[in-house]
């Protein structure tokens, strides 16, 4: 390797690094504004919390590198361009594809390592962080009771306190509705009111306890399965202890293996077989579905064209014309009833099969995701790297402002094109590939204008251009007033 690749290397891979994890931790930020409210009030462990950042994180990796890949590029031929370093190269004989050919095979590596970590690990990750997600947004929230507001996450009960002190712990003006009814053998409502009361919560967390002082406890019971009215009983306390199961409060994980066949949770060889087994039973519906309809509709004499052609005429213009009157009606109703017979016979097996058409679409677009990432990394830097030799800027400023442009096109048309081929408009490779094959002719566009030395991105190119046309535009105003001889 050259002094020249070493340089243009190790001047690429400092802003890479810096500007891959500015990335990274802004679309993590985004996937935490997105679930924040599933988040909030769940009483999570920091544990919990940590694993879910961590496997969250990873999947974002392959979204991150080419936005990474992009700005860096920009970045280090800007700030070698303001420098006026290419100049120098230019002018020493090196061409600009002599140049960035060391980068080139630096991105395509991280490509290979993007599609690699995309296919081993990614799978591995959604599978934990798709099912962690679950169990936190199917959980309850942590136990908090307001004042004046109707409390009824506890099953059976209905809580309500008219103030709580500063304490978090002292309640006054308590009511609780209760219809739990304990598993005893009569049916009883209860409600309990007490002036003053206090919550205290066990050692384990699984039970808490209120408390309460000066009340009233009511309760009407019914005999099971008797019509007549129920007898009321109203007794007084000067103290009394309710407990409350908290278990269905707790943060419970389940089984990561019900999300393992899930298209995000496989990797290329297990998405192949996946395919494979899914056509096969696409296969098995259709043939069945064939074997119905040529049992029951046989068509055997068009089939033969020679016959078509030998085929004596019928002598009829009409169907009705070689029906009976007295049997039309009747016929007409048993053809009604054999079509609705056969649609209702088809529709399972249609839905059936339309179903597997669209896993099919599914498993191939995430097929196809795998490359079209590790893909993009190569496309961007062949953005990038002629594009910061053309607007010649350094810094974080410019670079960041058409790095930004080039990634919301690469997002909008992988978006819309993941989009239409999960809905069968595109074909997989067409939609998923879709961001790519149009960034592909503006790298073309932008590599012909940087080693042509274009002036695309320079004011004082557009400002010369401008005060061309002004004074064109002078002398054409000033040909019109001249009088005609």
């Amino acid at each position: 390797m050259k002094k020249l690749d070493k340089l243009i290397i190790k001047t690429f891979l400092g802003p890479f690094v810096a500007t891959f994890f500015v990335t990274w931790f802004v679309l993590l930020m985004q996937f935490l504004w997105k679930y924040i409210d599933d988040l909030v009030g769940k009483g999570l462990d920091v544990p919990v919390i940590m694993e879910l950042i961590t496997y969250t994180s990873a999947s974002l990796i392959t979204l991150a590198l080419p936005l990474a890949v992009l700005l860096s590029s920009i970045m280090t031929f800007g700030n070698l361009g303001e420098s006026f370093e290419l100049v120098a190269l230019k002018s020493s004989g090196i061409s600009l594809l002599r140049f960035i050919r060391p980068l080139l095979f630096v991105c395509i590596g991280i490509g290979i390592l993007a599609f690699l970590f995309a296919n081993y690990v990614i799978p591995v990750a959604n599978l934990r962080a798709k099912s962690l997600l679950y169990d936190i947004t199917n959980s309850k929230p942590a136990f908090n009771i307001k004042a004046g507001v109707f409390y009824s996450d506890i099953p059976g009960y209905t809580i309500k306190v008219a103030r709580k002190e500063k304490d978090n712990k002292t309640i006054h003006q308590v009511m609780i509705f209760d219809q739990s009814n304990g598993g005893g053998g009569n049916a009883a409502d209860k409600l309990i009111l007490a002036n003053k009361g206090t919550m205290q919560l066990s050692a384990n967390k699984r039970f808490l306890y209120f408390v309460l002082q000066d009340g009233w406890r009511y309760e009407e019971r019914n005999l099971r399965g008797s019509n007549t009215p129920g007898e009321l009983i109203r007794m007084g306390f000067k103290e009394y202890k309710k407990a409350f199961d908290l278990s269905s409060f707790t943060f419970s994980r389940l089984d990561v293996g019900l999300f393992a066949s899930n298209q995000q949770m496989l990797n290329i060889r297990q998405l192949d077989k996946a395919i494979d087994s899914l056509r096969k039973e696409a296969s098995t519906v259709s043939k069945t579905v064939s074997a119905y309809v040529t049992s029951r509709y046989p068509f055997y004499k068009w089939k033969d064209t020679g016959w078509l052609a030998t085929a004596p005429p019928l002598g009829v213009q009409q169907f009705k014309d070689i029906i009976p009157q007295k049997n039309y009606r009747y016929t007409l109703e048993r053809a009604e009833q054999a079509l609705r017979e056969t649609e209702s016979n088809l529709e399972a097996p249609a839905k059936e099969f339309n179903d597997k058409n669209i896993i099919i679409i599914l498993h191939k677009v995430e097929w196809q995701r795998k490359f079209t990432l590790a893909a993009a990394c190569v496309v961007m830097f062949l953005i990038g790297a002629p594009l910061g030799s053309i607007i010649r800027k350094g810094g974080l400023g410019t670079p960041l402002v058409f790095a930004v442009i080039f990634f919301v096109i690469f997002n909008i048309f992988f978006m819309v094109g993941e989009k239409l081929a999960r809905k069968d408009v595109l074909t997989t490779f067409g939609g998923m590939w879709l961001s790519n094959i149009v960034l592909l002719p503006i790298a073309a566009f932008l590599i012909y204008k940087a080693m042509n030395d274009s002036q695309l991105f320079n004011k004082e190119f557009y400002f010369r251009l401008f005060e061309i046309i002004k004074k064109l535009f002078y002398k054409l105003k000033e040909h019109k007033r001249r009088p005609t001889t």
